[in-house]
Parts: C-alpha cells; sequence; structure tokens
C-alpha cells in the first residue's frame, strides 16, 4: 500500500439527536447552534442518524434537519448516516438528496444503508426477511437516478417505467458515500467500493475493520483513502472530574434512550453496549477529561484503532447546551496538533 495517500486526521460530529428532555423546538433549535459552532471550530461534516418512533432519534427526516444546518453554515459538510432506504420509495429518496445536495452547494455526505433494528422496520411494513433486499434494490435505484436523464426499473419491490429525471446533485456522479461498518466482511465490500466507513466499538475492534479496509482497497498511485472513521462520546471540561459529572449523568440519560425500544418490545439490548458510563470510559466509547486528558486518549485509540477520522458525539442526552459548546471550543484548540503525519503513520502501522 506504498502508493496510498491518506488525507491528514479530521474531526466530524455525530448526532443520533436523542430526546434531551427539553422541548423539541428547544432542542432542534440548541442542535443548530451547536452545528454553527462546529461550522466555526473547522469540524469536518455534521453526521446524523435516522430512527423512528423512539427518543433514541428525534431526526426521523435527518434530510430536513440537515437542509437547516446547510443554512446556518458555510462551510460545515452535512450528511445523514445513515439514511434508511429501505424505508423509501427511491425516487422520493434521490430527489431529497439531490435538494439537500443543491441547498448545501455541494456539501453533502450520503451515508445510505437499511434498517438495523427490526422493530422500526415492522412500523414501515417492511419485514425483517425483506429489509436487505429491499435496500440494495433501492440503493441501485437511487445511484442508477445519478447517471441518466430518464429512468426504468424493473425488481422485486420498485418498479418505474421511463420516468423523467429533473433533479440532480450538483457532486457528480453522486456525492461522496457513507456506510456504518461493524465487520471486516463488510469492510472489504465499501474498500472495493471506495466508500467512506463509520465503525463503533472498541479500538481493537475497529482495527479489524480498517486493517482489512486496507487490504483491499485498490485505489490508484496517489489517490486519497476514503476516510476510516469511529464514532467516541467526547466530553471536556477544567478537570477529569468536571467533565465526567457532566458525562456520567448524560450517559445514562442517552442509555434510556438508545434502550427504549429493546425494552419496550421486550428484546436483547445491542451486546457491545456499554451499560453504564464506567464502562463506556473503560472501553473507550466515551472519552472524559481536561483537554490534556481527552488529547492524549484519542491519540492512542487513533493509533490502536487505525482511523483517519474521528466522528465526535458532543451532544447525547440531558446535556445542556453550555457543555456541548464548551467541548467544541476545547476541540477546536486540540485538533490542529493532529495534523502531523505521524499521527497517521502509527494508524497505518
Amino acid at each position: 500500500m506504498d502508493s496510498v495517500c491518506q488525507a491528514p486526521l479530521s474531526f466530524g460530529i455525530f448526532d443520533h439527536l436523542d430526546h434531551s428532555g427539553r422541548s423539541l423546538s428547544q432542542q432542534y433549535n440548541d442542535r443548530l447552534k451547536i452545528a454553527e459552532a462546529c461550522d466555526q471550530a473547522g469540524f469536518r461534516t455534521y453526521h446524523v442518524a435516522e430512527h423512528h418512533s423512539t427518543p433514541h432519534g428525534l431526526a426521523a427526516s435527518p434530510n430536513l434537519f440537515l437542509s437547516a444546518v446547510a443554512q446556518r453554515t458555510r462551510r460545515l459538510r452535512v450528511s445523514p448516516l445513515v439514511m434508511l432506504l429501505n424505508l423509501y420509495h427511491p425516487l422520493r429518496a434521490f430527489e431529497e438528496i439531490c435538494m439537500l445536495d443543491q441547498l448545501s452547494e455541494g456539501r453533502l455526505d450520503l451515508g445510505i444503508g437499511p434498517v438495523a433494528s427490526p422493530v422500526e422496520s415492522r412500523f414501515f411494513g417492511v419485514s425483517a426477511e425483506d429489509a436487505r433486499e429491499r435496500y440494495n434494490e433501492a440503493a441501485e435505484i437511487v445511484l442508477a437516478a445519478m447517471k441518466t436523464d430518464r429512468l426504468t426499473h424493473t425488481g422485486r419491490h420498485f418498479t418505474l417505467r421511463d420516468v423523467p429525471i429533473t433533479l440532480s446533485p450538483i457532486q457528480k456522479p453522486h456525492p461522496p458515500l457513507w456506510y456504518g461498518v461493524m465487520r471486516a466482511e463488510t469492510a472489504r465490500w465499501a474498500a472495493e467500493n471506495s466508500i467512506n466507513i463509520a465503525c463503533v466499538g472498541t479500538s481493537a475492534s475497529i482495527r479489524a475493520i480498517t486493517d482489512a479496509y486496507r487490504t483491499h482497497w485498490k485505489g490508484a498511485p496517489a489517490r486519497v483513502m476514503p476516510l476510516l472513521g469511529m464514532v467516541r462520546m467526547v466530553v471536556i471540561a477544567a478537570t477529569d472530574a468536571q467533565a465526567r459529572a457532566v458525562a456520567a449523568p448524560a450517559y445514562a440519560h442517552w442509555l434510556e434512550s438508545f434502550t427504549f425500544l429493546s425494552r419496550t418490545y421486550n428484546l436483547p439490548a445491542p451486546p457491545m453496549l456499554p451499560s453504564s458510563f464506567e464502562q463506556a470510559l473503560d472501553r473507550g466509547f466515551c472519552v472524559a477529561g481536561s483537554s490534556a486528558t481527552v488529547r492524549e486518549e484519542l491519540a492512542k485509540q487513533v493509533t490502536e484503532a487505525g482511523v483517519t477520522y474521528v466522528m465526535c458525539h458532543l451532544a447525547f442526552g440531558d446535556m445542556a447546551l453550555a457543555d456541548s459548546l464548551q467541548t467544541i471550543s476545547s476541540m477546536r484548540a486540540i485538533m490542529p496538533s493532529f495534523a502531523s503525519p505521524a499521527i497517521l503513520d502509527e494508524a497505518a502501522v
């Protein structure tokens, strides 16, 4: 892989937009203020998850929320991560994607994927058995629509006959693609298709994924490798103790909303989910402390996980807006220290 070029380590934002306990209008307003602060601080992209009928995700239409973000920012890219294509008619999904890329002036990163929760699929009448096939067909149609002016498709789930395509994205042939990857086998597919990836897990589990990605990526000489990202909750305060005092109750509140559907329908929680803030700290899912502590821990995890992109979960649970803004301000001072190529050289070893 000597010919592979890697961009300097960069930072983005990941958000479930889980219920904070405040009114919905206040929460949306607070998140827009966070987006503005992240734009000024130099974060790359604001990634938003899509969930339905759960307090764990209040961005049921991520594109709608991100269109507001795009109007409040100038450089920050916007990204549904992921847009649950098996819940959309693909023609409608394609048109929304084009609109968002145009409204953001070409700042869209497109995360697509199937619904991970069978409960959420059933709310839309999509069975767990059909979810993957329906997603694959929808993704095929969306990407095909980016390259034509008339669309015809006949499949098991969707039929389109000579549909005029009157919208298009700014970015050709389509906005940069993202996919959530939890297994090394999926990393191979993403690498072979040059798709950016987002990972959740311990540094060791993520390393297995990034190693697989690097093994199978076939970029041309001097071509920049797609981003290999990991999600981490990040809280920074004046001292380690103060940061953890903010993060601990916020994590407990976030965990309550995360497990809402599993508790409601008596289903098992995800096996790798830390069941307490202390466990989240131990496993590296959450990084909380002073600026110096967080910088040291993030540098360590970047090297261990082999990532090139850190997706900071800066607002979660019932965390106050002021606490999120404090973390953003501190990250603005920390991020330039990660521009050294030495960090990425270590990560790729």
